[in-house]
């Protein structure tokens, strides 16, 4: 299934869900951003860490959104990001 349609369907419950997890900020970038996911394809998330986010909240984000969502969810950071496309992603990317 293409990582759009259950995103499109489920958006409104990945903030709330990202609050528990104390992560700020959600915003969707990559294929599904730009329309051209396919079956197989990942949702990529960018999320801005709190002060008291751990790797473990991020796992759980991930984990529950894969259970959600029903397709591969990859939870990027900022400073997680490749330093050369850093730039691009997170002018481009688009809040949930």
């Amino acid at each position: 299934m293409k990582p759009s349609i259950p995103f499109g369907q489920m958006r409104h419950r990945i903030a709330p869900i990202a609050l528990r997890f104390k992560v700020a900020n959600p915003r969707v970038f990559g294929s599904v951003l730009h329309g051209v996911d396919a079956d197989g394809s990942d949702l990529d998330l960018l999320v801005d860490p709190l002060p008291e986010t751990t790797l473990f909240d991020l796992g759980g984000l991930q984990g529950e959104l894969e259970d959600l969502l029903g397709v591969p969810v990859d939870v990027r950071t900022p400073a997680g990001l490749p330093a050369h496309v850093r730039a691009i992603v997170v002018a481009e990317a688009q809040p949930v």
